[in-house]
């Protein structure tokens, strides 16, 4: 008896382990698809009328378009772009969102107002209506899509890195340096800033899964992405075309690849989170 509740509690995880299983696991799982996608050949998106229409199989597991294209390819390779994509958008709206939480934290009242009004502006609007604006000025295309991604997801972001900033102006350290005489930037960047690296980890996977989904409304919606590009945005939109007639592959396994890596993402994120957060880590 003794030695069998030994075994269990060996092969029991804490919430910590577990945190950190699921995050390898799920990297794998986004890893796996990213290298699909790599190593893939181009070959395979070639049009080829002699296999078109058909459901899936063995040599064509998410079947092929009307013009005989790999969809799994077209799939893995659309991923590949939105992945990129998203990651670009999210890196540049966490990294606007540092800046203005610790501008708005650090530089006083007057700078705090102007930017927890920006923040309260952009909130007080669906980021989709924002981003088709900003697309539809920018001419749509790669640029728009990514400059209207990056200025539509950092306000959220933005009003937890300014509480964090300013709980850390608490700090002994930070009380320190200011009666020495450093300066708020001084402080800002040696002090402060280096501490907000968890943040911007998690901000980056949580945001994430946020950017890739409004990208793929957006080239859906024939704002975004160029129709030439493989992204899954366009993807589903050609796929609508062709629902009608019976080929219900063509938008299912995009859109359920699509779906897991953003829920993939947002595992990862939400389980760095935790791992980082103090209240829990050590659970």
């Amino acid at each position: 008896m003794k030695d069998s509740s030994q075994k269990k509690h060996l092969f029991k995880l804490n919430q910590r382990q577990k945190t950190v299983l699921i995050i390898v696991i799920t990297g794998a799982l986004l890893l796996c698809m990213i290298f699909g996608g790599l190593l893939l050949s181009n070959d395979r998106l070639a049009t080829n009328l002699a296999y078109r229409n058909l459901a899936p199989t063995l040599a064509h597991p998410f079947g092929t378009d009307w013009l005989g294209r790999d969809m799994l390819t077209r799939t893995l390779k659309g991923l590949m772009l939105s992945i990129g994509v998203g990651i670009i958008g999210a890196g540049v709206s966490v990294i606007i969102a540092i800046i203005l939480g610790m501008l708005a934290a650090t530089m006083g009242k007057v700078v705090d107002s102007v930017i927890s009004w920006l923040v309260d502006l952009f909130l007080s609007v669906p980021h989709l209506v924002v981003l088709i604006l900003i697309a539809f000025v920018l001419g749509g295309g790669l640029k728009g899509v990514v400059v209207g991604l990056a200025l539509t997801h950092w306000p959220s972001l933005t009003r937890v890195i300014r509480a964090e900033v300013m709980q850390l102006q608490t700090a002994e350290y930070v009380q320190a340096s200011k009666k020495l005489g450093k300066s708020r930037w001084f402080i800002a960047i040696k002090h402060i800033l280096p501490h907000l690296a968890p943040q911007f980890l998690v901000g980056l996977f949580l945001l994430f899964p946020h950017v890739i989904l409004h990208e793929a409304a957006l080239t859906f919606l024939g704002l975004g992405l160029s129709p030439h590009q493989p992204a899954i945005g366009v993807i589903l939109s050609e796929s609508m075309r062709y629902l009608s007639t019976g080929m219900w592959w063509l938008a299912f396994f995009p859109g359920l690849a699509l779906l897991v890596i953003v829920r993939s993402f947002d595992i990862v994120g939400e389980n760095l989170r935790r791992l980082i957060d103090p209240h829990h880590s050590q659970e």
